[in-house]
């Protein structure tokens, strides 16, 4: 049987083992198209994955990976034949699904998106999940009336992979984007990517009252837990934050003040079992809203077998912008 490298993780005695091997390709989960799998990205979640540090596996053994972009090589769905660009994230992949940190996948066809014209693979895969949920977030405070009349925006792990794309993207479109922040050393990035101010994260750490001063008309946050509490009691009225992380825990200390006696929104973002349309609109406002210049200057690239050397780095803050991982 052909075998294929893969970051392949196990259960162990004590949690799980990742490591770079060979994967059978008689071990490949039902599907209708085959992929070859050309780039990939490395996400919190993934993170989260490769080191054990939260149950994200759920199925073993499980190929890591939640994103790839790639060429079709096989199908037997009537959308997609061989030689098609195709963009897959979430979905399951490396939770339940084999994922993407391999040189094959195979996947259902309805999870796949076409490759938008104008965008590489590698561009695809610099946006990955993490990109393409900051997308969905801004669609969903579009949705909810939140305009760049509205007032400031601001955005929460500013530095991060959602953070950096949301900052480009809302600044490109107009708003005026306060980045909120750990890392202040990188106060002049964020800034280069758009944002108008930057705050540092101990502004939104305190207890959270009530109601705040207001401050912003929306937002979006990555972080959760009394970050998430403090950017409603501040948001102004009839505004709306966006919510579609929890880096910070899943908790939410906060009132039923914003929404009764301000009107707040808070939208919940899900990037993984997202219905095709609405993926389809978030990777075309992908390829005109957010400018290739800033998405190349928050990328950097690593190979396969770095991978699992970095996954630690990213859930400890100490990545910035985005990783694409060139698969061999």
């Amino acid at each position: 049987m052909a075998t294929f490298k893969a970051i392949r993780i196990d259960k162990a005695d004590k949690g799980t083992t990742a490591a770079l091997t060979q994967f059978d390709e008689a071990e490949l989960m039902d599907g209708d198209v085959t992929v070859a799998v050309e780039w990939s990205t490395l996400n919190y979640k993934d993170g989260l994955a490769l080191t054990g540090k939260a149950p994200v596996v759920r199925r073993f053994p499980m190929i890591a990976g939640i994103d790839f972009a790639g060429t079709v090589t096989q199908s037997s769905h009537p959308a997609w034949k061989a030689g098609d660009k195709v963009i897959c994230t979430g979905w399951g992949m490396g939770e339940t699904h084999l994922g993407a940190y391999a040189q094959k996948a195979r996947v259902k066809g309805d999870w796949l998106v076409r490759l938008p014209d104008g965008m590489s693979a590698r561009q695809a895969m610099a946006i990955g999940t993490a990109g393409f949920t900051a997308m969905l977030a801004v669609l969903a405070l579009e949705k909810q009336g939140v305009s760049p009349n509205s007032g400031p925006v601001v955005v929460t792990g500013a530095a991060g992979g959602v953070g950096s794309v949301a900052i480009a993207v809302l600044a490109r479109l107009g708003y005026h984007v306060i980045a909120s922040t750990g890392r202040m050393a990188e106060a002049g990035y964020l800034k280069g990517l758009g944002a108008t101010e930057v705050i540092d994260r101990a502004e939104l750490a305190g207890q959270p009252k009530p109601l705040g001063k207001e401050r912003w008309a929306g937002g979006v946050d990555s972080v959760g837990s009394t970050t998430l509490a403090n950017l409603l009691s501040m948001t102004k009225y009839g505004g709306a934050i966006a919510a579609c992380g929890l880096a910070a825990g899943m908790d939410l200390p906060s009132s039923v003040a914003p929404f009764i006696l301000r009107g707040v929104c808070l939208l919940g973002i899900d990037s993984v079992m997202c219905p095709i349309a609405a993926r389809e609109i978030a990777w075309r406002r992908l390829a005109s809203d957010l400018d290739p210049a800033k998405l190349s200057e928050i990328t950097h690239e690593i190979a396969l077998d770095q991978v699992l050397a970095e996954a630690p780095k990213i859930l400890a803050g100490q990545v910035r912008g985005r990783v694409v991982v060139k698969i061999p």
